[in-house]
């Protein structure tokens, strides 16, 4: 299962690539304080275009704003090559001042209590939003602010078919199965899959997780210590359940198994498909040359049962850090304090598009952010979000995606499916070496 912010980054282009610019021995040691006293901050980021794009708004209005700190940006390849190239100069004491890293359970893996500065009770943290903090937390120590927005895993759907129909935002399973029966008998595909892209596949299962952990708030925990399994944890079990269910129903474009990612969001974008499980990532990219992405497509949660509890599976955006190993201390404090502040988040927004929202207290959403973002806005506004389950532990089986093609085609039954997902991340949790296993 590829539910990383590295599987589903190369989709999201929210992790990055590119060969590293700079990093020559002791480029991590900080520079000592210049005759006039300027002192020189080395950042380290990954080389996505959003991100350089981020990395250099921030940098450049916090220099702006503190003419004595300079900061030199270097970047990093993404993925397993990005990872191996933080892990190398963390250990061997060469990483840059402040670096750019995922959140989540990728941070884990850094052994960050050794590793990192803790921030915990530092003001550098007090914008930030407390429930962010769980994504960059050990214990009782805090090590990162948020760079970035949070991303929405859950339903696109396109606001102008809702209108035509006179649709309301679905809040249970069945609402949502109702308004494809209408939408169906309208001659529109009410939900939009894209197999031949074998990612796409993973949403109802990743995206339902706010509504597993309503159901059962440790599952997250049993099920990295080997004591809860999706095929007998019903709330679990749902997504595998809701692939089988609207595929039993028809509900599915033509050609669903051959289609691309960028065909079905036009589909959607053109109102020729309703809804699509999708990351709401998906939609700034395509505003420049369909701009009615911006204001046609919303988001909602994938709807549970209970509409008291209805919200939203948030991918949270990554962190920004400082290692132990920085000499500038101080300097690099006072960057990650402007990082999470709603100044930071102003400069960026003025160069990339926010494709959901700030997790920081105060943080504005542009009045001509995506519709999507406003949409995932107003779910952490009434505290009805949780972080995907791969925030929160690091089980992850490489083969959810052909699982989900499998169930989403009609060809495997919902619950063999999520047995076959608890035997494929069994293996990779026995390679971590995780208790319980």
């Amino acid at each position: 299962m590829k539910t990383s912010h590295r599987a589903l980054g190369a989709a999201l282009a929210v992790l990055t690539m590119t060969a590293l610019t700079s990093c020559g021995s002791g480029s991590g040691s900080g520079a000592e304080p210049a005759a006039d006293g300027t002192v020189t901050l080395k950042y380290l980021v990954d080389n996505g275009q959003g991100s350089v794009d981020t990395a250099k708004a921030m940098t450049e209005a916090f220099m702006k704003a503190n003419p004595k700190i300079k900061i030199e940006t270097e970047t990093r390849p993404p993925g397993s090559e990005g990872d191996n190239i933080v892990k190398t100069r963390l250990s061997t004491g060469d990483m840059t001042d402040v670096f750019a890293y995922n959140s989540g359970s990728l941070l884990q893996a850094l052994n960050p209590s050794q590793t990192l500065v803790d921030l915990a009770g530092d003001p550098v943290i007090q914008n930030v939003q407390k429930d962010f903090l769980p994504v960059v937390s050990q214990g009782d120590h805090v090590f990162g602010v948020p760079s970035g927005t949070a991303l929405g895993g859950g339903i696109l759907y396109n606001r102008k078919v809702y209108e035509k129909l006179g649709l309301q935002v679905p809040k249970t399973w069945d609402e949502f199965m109702a308004n494809n029966e209408k939408i169906k008998a309208a001659g529109i595909a009410p939900v939009i899959s894209t197999f031949k892209d074998t990612w796409t596949s993973q949403l109802f299962v990743l995206g339902d997780f706010y509504n597993v952990q309503a159901a059962a708030p440790n599952f997250a925990a049993d099920y990295t210590a080997g004591k809860a399994k999706f095929a007998t944890t019903p709330a679990a079990l749902a997504g595998f359940q809701h692939l089988a269910d609207v595929k039993a129903k028809g509900y599915l474009n033509e050609g669903f198994g051959s289609a691309t990612a960028d065909q079905g969001m036009k589909m959607l974008v053109e109102g020729k498909g309703a809804h699509y499980p999708m990351l709401s990532a998906q939609v700034p990219p395509l505003v420049d040359t369909m701009p009615q992405a911006a204001t046609d497509v919303g988001f909602f949660g994938i709807p549970g049962t209970d509409p008291a509890k209805n919200g939203a599976t948030l991918w949270e955006p990554g962190g920004v850090y400082i290692p132990k190993t920085t000499k500038n201390l101080d300097a690099a404090k006072k960057f990650l304090a402007f990082v999470a502040s709603p100044a930071a988040t102003e400069a960026v927004s003025k160069v990339v598009q926010p494709s959901g929202p700030y997790r920081i207290t105060g943080a504005k959403l542009p009045d001509d952010a995506v519709q999507v973002a406003k949409d995932l806005q107003a779910y952490i506004d009434r505290s009805a979000t949780a972080p995907a389950l791969e925030f929160l532990s690091p089980v992850k089986g490489p083969s959810l995606e052909q699982i989900t093609v499998a169930v989403g085609s009609g060809l495997t039954p919902a619950a063999e499916g999520a047995a076959q997902y608890d035997k494929d991340v069994e293996k990779q949790a026995k390679q971590l070496g995780l208790a319980g296993w």
